[in-house]
């Protein structure tokens, strides 16, 4: 085989510059099986990357869907929904196709249509006591306190009766 070609190698050598193309058959085989190889990986990577992409374009649906839903879920629990559960669901699907924009929108609306999912209005805490005024509350407990430590420094059983009889009155 090899008589051949170096037979050929040497005619075209007298015609031409053909006898530095001339390449072995086996060589020739071998090239052949790796150019195919190489474009079977390439297409194996194209479809890869192509699965790939289309992943990273769900799960970017997905976490977007999160935040609108835990953004959704901060709105309710601010406005005071009671159900919170209840509440998420109602506001999913009235949200959906909607952009992120609208959730305050949304969370007022069911609010006003739903107010018995929401808690009543918040009220004012109650005003505190001026300092001339005198707390009752407070009043049997600093007694017992007082007599409590005075049983304790005397020892004394009047003292200790005093106590158990305020102690009795209070509790």
């Amino acid at each position: 085989m090899e008589e051949q070609l170096l037979e050929t190698a040497e005619e075209q050598d007298v015609d031409g510059s053909d006898a530095a193309k001339l390449v072995p058959v086996t060589e020739s085989i071998r090239y052949r099986r790796r150019a195919q190889s190489a474009e079977k990986k390439a297409q194996t990577l194209t479809e890869q990357l192509a699965e790939a992409s289309q992943k990273i374009a769900q799960m970017s649906q997905e976490v977007s869907g999160l935040q609108i839903e835990q953004k959704l879920t901060r709105r309710l629990a601010a406005a005071g929904a009671i159900d919170l559960e209840t509440v998420l669901l109602v506001a999913k699907a009235r949200m959906e196709g909607q952009s992120e924009a609208d959730v305050d929108r949304c969370v007022e609306q069911l609010r006003k249509e739903k107010a018995h999912l929401f808690s009543g209005p918040v009220e004012a805490p109650a005003s505190r006591k001026t300092a001339g005024a005198k707390d009752r509350a407070g009043q049997p407990r600093m007694a017992l306190e007082q007599a409590a430590t005075r049983a304790a420094k005397t020892g004394n059983r009047a003292d200790l009766q005093h106590y158990l009889k305020l102690r009795r009155n209070v509790l």
